[in-house]
């Protein structure tokens, strides 16, 4: 089997490959239901931008302030900071004509107090770790001008004003929720006065990743994060986005979709089977995040497992494991199969082979026979097709948009590297989807840290042109 075919089941046991092609139908996306899909994103895009929406939109569409990408003249020294879960980076990049010449890299844990206390002590927490950097490398009364990457929800109001909309993974600091992280990171700096370092650009990975994208290839316009979370951002024309009031002299800006809650107010609902229910009640936020939970590396694997816990409990998958779905069974344990397992198993369905998965259904103690493992196959390619055909349609929908003569759509993350399916899917069925349109995904690799230290110098060349 190909990766870019749609799975198909051949069992033994004819009247069980029967049932289970009928109870597992739901997960095929009908043509009806794209273009369905295609049309609730369109006007959840519209609502988005919409300066008075009749109606709350799902998506937010925010505004980013950056107005022009990489164009070969960022020079200089920056710092980033990447800020995104219990571990964040401070790096150093030397730029020279656009490309990154030297970095350092120093790693830092968030201790929970710092997590969960006032959100004065995080942020001067992550001013003494800068303070650390600093010293580290004997960079003192040098001055720096630093990007911030900060992938937590915020309204941006300039390109070095982000207002925290929410806190979210493991994160929750009293105090801060629509505050700007940029004067709060800069107090944080005053507060120490050793430092000479001002923060003037914030953005999220999925925007850094356009950032870094467009430095590699001028032609990019579109970038996406496909890995643990998955969102996307793209160029679009600055006359559409009517909700920034006001006279501007850009023609264009980058906008962050944010599409991983794509579907929380229930547009998507048309699709949602039992299963895609069950994980969404497992996860921490339920009804919110509701793209993200069709296929995100974070919650694929439990996807799989609730799948094959259904087919177990109707005697259809494992029937001689009678203990594996019921309560406290390894089909019924939460996180007991991973996004990477799939991953697996499906380099092992393509290679013609069945030892990897044998030795998962083995390592969960399942009891299975040839049908069983040639079943556990065919649901990690039914369940990777869905959501790639999901990611596919948007990004073809933006092609079209767009209108541009060439579009390379910057991409990372754990899933779009690893999963074998992705990148041959998404090529077949984006050309499928945008008919005519030219384009190359292109695999691009921290856009929050170098991508950060990349805006920090448009930031720079913004400012020098406002000076002229």
């Amino acid at each position: 089997m190909l990766p870019t075919d749609l799975p198909g089941l051949t069992l033994k046991d004819a009247e069980r490959q029967k049932k289970i092609i009928e109870l597992v139908s739901p997960l095929i996306l009908t043509e009806t239901q794209q273009v369905r899909m295609r049309e609730v994103f369109l006007d959840e895009m519209r609502l988005g931008l919409a300066a008075s929406p009749e109606k709350k939109s799902s998506l937010l569409m925010e505004n980013t302030f950056i107005p022009e990408l990489p164009d070969g003249t960022e020079n200089g020294e920056y710092l980033s900071l990447d800020l995104g879960g219990t571990n964040f980076r401070v790096i150093y990049v030397l730029l020279e004509k656009g490309k990154a010449k030297k970095e350092m890299v120093d790693f830092y844990h968030v201790p929970q107090e710092k997590r969960m206390g006032p959100g004065d002590e995080l942020f001067d927490f992550l001013a003494d770790c800068l303070s650390d950097f600093i010293h580290k490398r004997n960079f003192q009364g040098r001055h720096f001008e630093l990007g911030f990457t900060f992938s937590f929800p915020m309204t941006q109001k300039s390109l070095d004003v982000g207002l925290l909309v929410s806190w979210t993974k493991s994160f929750n600091c009293p105090g801060t929720v629509g505050h700007d992280a940029v004067k709060m990171l800069n107090d944080a700096i005053q507060r120490r006065g050793d430092l000479d370092i001002t923060v003037t650009a914030i953005l999220n990975d999925t925007t850094g990743t356009l950032v870094m994208g467009a430095a590699m290839d001028r032609r990019c316009a579109l970038g996406m994060i496909l890995g643990t979370g998955c969102n996307g951002c793209y160029i679009e024309k600055v006359s559409r986005i009517e909700k920034w009031r006001g006279k501007h002299t850009e023609d264009e800006m980058v906008v962050d979709i944010e599409w991983g809650a794509f579907g929380d107010n229930g547009v998507l609902d048309f699709i949602k089977t039992q299963w895609d229910r069950a994980v969404d009640d497992q996860s921490l936020l339920v009804n919110s995040y509701t793209f993200e939970k069709y296929f995100a590396g974070k919650y694929m694997g439990d996807l799989y497992r609730e799948v094959l816990l259904t087919l177990a409990k109707n005697g259809l998958f494992c029937a001689a494991s009678v203990e594996s779905h019921k309560e406290g069974g390894i089909l019924a344990k939460h996180g007991a199969i991973t996004t990477t397992n799939i991953s697996h198993i499906e380099s092992n369905t393509f290679e013609g082979k069945q030892d990897v998965t044998k030795e998962l259904l083995t390592t969960l103690g399942l009891k299975f026979d040839d049908d069983d493992v040639t079943i556990a196959q065919y649901m990690a390619g039914l369940l990777s097709y869905r959501g790639i055909l999901m990611v596919s349609l948007l990004v073809g929908l933006l092609l079209k948009r767009m209108e541009r003569e060439h579009c390379t759509v910057a991409i990372d993350g754990s899933l779009f590297r690893r999963h074998p399916r992705f990148r041959p899917l998404m090529e077949k069925l984006i050309a499928e989807f945008a008919p005519g349109r030219h384009f190359n995904l292109l695999e691009t690799e921290d856009g929050s840290g170098k991508g950060a230290a990349l805006t920090a110098a448009i930031a720079r060349r913004l400012r020098t042109k406002e000076l002229r």
